[in-house]
């Protein structure tokens, strides 16, 4: 059985050249990394690999750039810089694959760190939070290393891990990072009750964290039996869990249980999720597979996007070509609602960006990445309404979008699909 040590004699076991796996989201081991830093001046090509992460991410500092280099799975908004400027990059793969790119040796880890709740009295702890691809990557490391945090919820599911399987464990009671929910405004309202009148009683949902899913799941309070399959949710789920809207009982799969991969929010939904026999965090591997998503009736998938062209394609991880955030699981979830029976993938963004540029646009930006085809597409929701893309021609998806499009945008839309295609 792993000792407790100081967190800097923790990270002693990290060599030059190891390639190091950091538990993702809220449950990122602040100590740890920051100890594997300290070392920078006698480490060299140390590749440090995650998901996105909460908090710092000084691994990715200019200043200790011979040392480490940060190859992301997701491009969070701690790394997004260090990706712009050349000291960190990017690995596209769907959300459901990187389990299996761990366990096959695509992607072979020498170590990873761990943020873990204390054991129980049979040795076991909890990977909290973060279940998703960090179950797999404390399988299949050659040394893991785990940071016990009292204050980790202990969560039902896949996510435990005996202490035998550590190297060396450090205490580090810090409090997880918060995402309190704001108030969305009259543009994500009106998305979100758009969105809820698509949505059917007895629905299972996927949705992400934000303003536009929080604004959706307020919007589905006289909803009825609805069920949650996703690879994370936030605090909005735990609201209509309590008014008795979310209750799981129409899944084919953890019928009664909301099923997810991570969790994000305020100390509230911390608090819900701990112990909870009702929760269980998974695999990304299992909650995200296409195959298991369409068994659930009625499944139904919220995603956003950057833009979306007349055709219907998709950019959801870059600007252009700046990398932005991640192909994540969107197309798993998009093509695992469209063949579950009664299925809806949704894609809701709002007409325009902050600086009032047409999210709905005549073509993808030059770079711009084509995270879900335009195949793949059904509805699209904009607060000027939704557009049903599914067994429409080029043109009649071009119209359709142009009617969700800000109307001061439309006049330039109708001109650009007429000479492109035509008519």
């Amino acid at each position: 059985m792993a000792q407790y040590v100081s967190p800097e004699e923790a990270v002693s076991v990290i060599k030059s050249g190891d390639r190091v796996y950091v538990h993702g989201m809220a449950a990122a081991p602040q100590l740890l990394t920051h100890a594997m830093v300290a070392r920078a001046g006698e480490l060299k090509n140390v590749e440090v690999m995650h998901l996105h992460t909460e908090g710092p991410a000084p691994y990715a500092e200019p200043e200790v750039k011979d040392s480490f280099f940060t190859n992301n799975l997701f491009v969070g908004a701690n790394v997004r810089k260090a990706v712009d400027e050349g000291r960190a990059d990017y690995i596209p793969m769907f959300l459901s694959e990187i389990p299996n790119a761990f366990k096959r040796g695509i992607l072979p880890l020498d170590v990873a760190m761990v943020s873990v709740t204390p054991p129980d009295a049979h040795g076991y702890c909890s990977l909290g939070v973060s279940v998703d691809a960090s179950l797999s990557a404390v399988q299949h490391a050659k040394v893991v290393i785990a940071q016990v945090n009292e204050n980790m919820p202990r969560i039902h599911g896949d996510g435990f891990i005996h202490v035998s399987r550590f190297t060396h464990m450090c205490e580090g009671h810090l409090p997880l990072p918060e995402h309190a929910p704001g108030q969305p405004d009259a543009i994500e309202a009106k998305i979100g009750q758009l969105v809820a009148s698509i949505i059917d009683d007895g629905a299972t949902l996927q949705m992400g964290i934000g303003a536009i899913p929080n604004a959706v799941l307020a919007s589905l309070s006289d909803h009825k039996e609805l069920g949650i399959h996703t690879e994370m949710f936030s605090d909005g789920v735990v609201d209509l869990f309590n008014k008795g809207v979310i209750t799981n009982e129409h899944k084919t799969k953890h019928a009664g249980k909301i099923v997810s991969g991570f969790v994000s929010g305020s100390k509230k939904l911390y608090n819900f999720v701990n112990d909870n026999p009702r929760v269980y965090l998974l695999s990304i591997g299992y909650v995200n597979d296409t195959h298991v998503i369409r068994q659930l009736p009625k499944m139904t998938a919220i995603n956003s996007a950057v833009e979306i062209d007349l055709t219907g394609q998709v950019c959801a991880d870059s600007i252009g070509t700046r990398f932005y955030s991640g192909v994540g699981g969107q197309m798993d979830f998009v093509r695992g609602a469209s063949l579950s029976p009664g299925g809806k993938p949704i894609f809701a963004l709002p007409s325009r960006t902050a600086k009032g540029v047409s999210r709905i646009t005549p073509v993808l930006k030059v770079g711009a990445g084509v995270v879900t085809t335009r195949a793949h597409v059904h509805y699209v929701v904009t607060e000027y309404g939704v557009a049903d893309l599914y067994g429409k021609n080029l043109r009649q998806r071009a119209t359709a979008l142009i009617n969700i499009a800000h109307p001061d945008d439309r006049e330039e839309l109708e001109r650009a699909a007429f000479e492109r295609f035509k008519r």
